[in-house]
């Protein structure tokens, strides 16, 4: 199996929106080859992965999405893919937006699907701990990201090739927009909408503090 474009899908108890999420991206990308991550679903999430996907990988037990992204980023460069998309598996992504993310790609080399997080739809808590990890974040890559925590992006497979992100959780993903902005890649952003159903499996305070370390290590490069 190898395909130009490669769809990175992690999944935790998912099953009542992954497929639909998979059908919506097939819709939208028609040729795309989908790679779905089982984190360690206690329900019948990677049975759904297993009838939709193209690949699926499975863990047994939970080991966070950071984890699950790396996994996928390894199948991904194995099967020869050019470029990746990723998108969370809850449904609060709309993958008709989807193309966009990629169009932006022609003048940059990672896009984020950046939401409106400040409006009333978004939990309190979740608004605090975005607008905090995207200030600090901005600070540290010297860029107007408005959504570094969002899991909708599309990227050149050169940039997971040389880009090592650390952190098994969410922090993995601020981490390597921060990696790939060090090692000189683009990053673009473009707007999409706010989407919230199911609860999100971030939690607010463990994984804020994941985040903030890792933003913490990376402190120097705001004084230079």
């Amino acid at each position: 199996m190898s395909a130009d474009i490669v769809c990175v899908i992690p999944a935790l108890n998912a099953e009542l929106t992954v497929e639909t999420v998979v059908t919506s991206v097939r819709r939208a990308i028609p040729d795309i080859v989908v790679i779905g991550v089982d984190d360690g679903s206690t329900d019948h999430t990677r049975s759904v992965l297993h009838r939709v996907c193209n690949q699926t990988i499975a863990f047994d037990t939970n080991r966070g999405k950071g984890a699950a992204l790396r996994a996928a980023f390894a199948a991904a460069q194995a099967n020869g893919a050019k470029t990746l998309l990723t998108i969370d598996a809850d449904g609060q992504h709309d993958p008709a937006f989807a193309p966009h993310l990629l169009a932006q790609l022609t003048s940059a080399d990672i896009v984020i699907g950046a939401r409106q997080t400040n409006t009333k739809t978004v939990p309190p808590q979740r608004r605090f701990a975005n607008w905090l990890s995207t200030a600090v974040t901005r600070a540290v890559i010297k860029r107007p990201v408005r959504d570094s925590q969002s899991g909708f992006r599309a990227m050149r497979a050169i940039v997971i090739d040389t880009v090592q992100a650390r952190g098994d959780r969410y922090e993995f993903e601020t981490d390597f927009l921060v990696r790939a902005s060090r090692a000189g890649y683009s990053i673009a952003e473009v707007a999409v909408p706010t989407i919230y159903g199911p609860p999100s499996h971030f939690r607010e305070i463990s994984d804020t503090w994941r985040v903030a370390r890792i933003l913490w290590s990376h402190r120097a490069a705001v004084f230079r």
